[in-house]
C-alpha cells in the first residue's frame, strides 16, 4: 500500500519510515504541509500519516484539503499524529476528516495496528466500489434489454450494437447471463407433431 508520511520532525519521520517499510507498504515522505499536499495531487496514495503541527499548512488544514479539494477515485485513509492531549483537540482533528490519530511519543506496535486498522478499510471500501461497479455493470444491462430491440421479423436473431445478428438464446445468455432449456408449447406441437401424436394414441 502506498502511503504518505508527513512529519517536519526529522527523527519521528524518519522512524514511522522505517515502520511501515518493514511492512511491505511504499512509502512517501514529506518534511512539511505543502510537500505533503503536492504529493497527494501528484501519487495515488492512499493513506496519509500526518504530523499535526507542521510549517507550510499544519495537519488540521491537510485533512481539510483532501476532503474537500481533492477530486479521488478512491478514499484517502488519515492518521493524524499529534502531541495534543486535550480532548476538544482530538475531537476537532476527527471533525475535520481524519479517521484516526496517534498521540507522540508512540510505539512502534501502536502504529502498525493502527495502519492495519486503516488497510481493513480500504479493502472494505474496495470491495465496495466493486460491488458498486457490479451493480451499475448490471443496471446497465438491464437498461438495455428494457429498450429497443431489433429483432428479425422472420429468423428472430437479435442485432447488437455492433451491427452483429446473434440468435435469440445467445443474446440473451450473454447480456442478461440466463440460461434456456427447450421444450415445446401446446400450440408448436399440435402444428408440427400433430398427425404423428395423433397416430401414436391410434391403438
Amino acid at each position: 500500500m502506498k502511503v504518505i508520511v508527513a512529519d517536519d520532525e526529522p527523527v519521528s519521520r524518519r522512524l514511522v519510515h522505517a515502520i511501515l517499510l518493514r511492512g511491505g507498504h511504499e512509502v512517501l515522505l514529506a518534511e512539511d504541509g505543502l510537500k505533503a499536499w503536492d504529493l497527494l495531487r501528484q501519487n495515488s496514495a492512499r493513506m496519509l500519516i500526518a504530523d499535526w503541527m507542521m510549517p507550510g499548512i499544519d495537519g488540521l488544514e491537510l485533512v481539510k484539503r483532501v476532503r474537500t479539494q481533492l477530486d479521488l477515485d478512491a478514499y484517502v485513509y488519515i492518521i493524524i499524529l499529534t502531541a495534543k492531549q486535550q480532548r476538544q483537540d482530538l475531537v476537532k482533528g476527527l471533525e475535520a476528516g481524519a479517521d484516526d490519530y496517534i498521540r507522540k511519543p508512540f510505539s512502534r506496535d501502536e502504529l502498525i495496528l493502527r495502519v492495519d486498522a486503516g488497510k481493513r478499510v480500504l479493502q472494505w471500501e474496495e470491495q465496495l466500489r466493486q460491488k458498486n461497479r457490479e451493480l451499475q455493470k448490471a443496471l446497465a444491462e438491464v437498461k438495455q434489454l428494457k429498450g429497443i430491440i431489433p429483432i428479425c421479423m422472420h429468423c428472430k436473431k437479435i442485432r447488437d450494437d455492433q451491427n452483429y445478428w446473434h440468435q435469440l438464446e445467445s443474446y440473451m445468455m450473454a447480456n442478461a447471463g440466463a440460461d434456456f432449456s427447450h421444450g415445446i408449447c401446446p400450440e408448436c406441437l399440435d402444428k408440427y407433431y400433430g398427425d404423428k401424436t395423433a397416430a401414436a394414441e391410434t391403438p
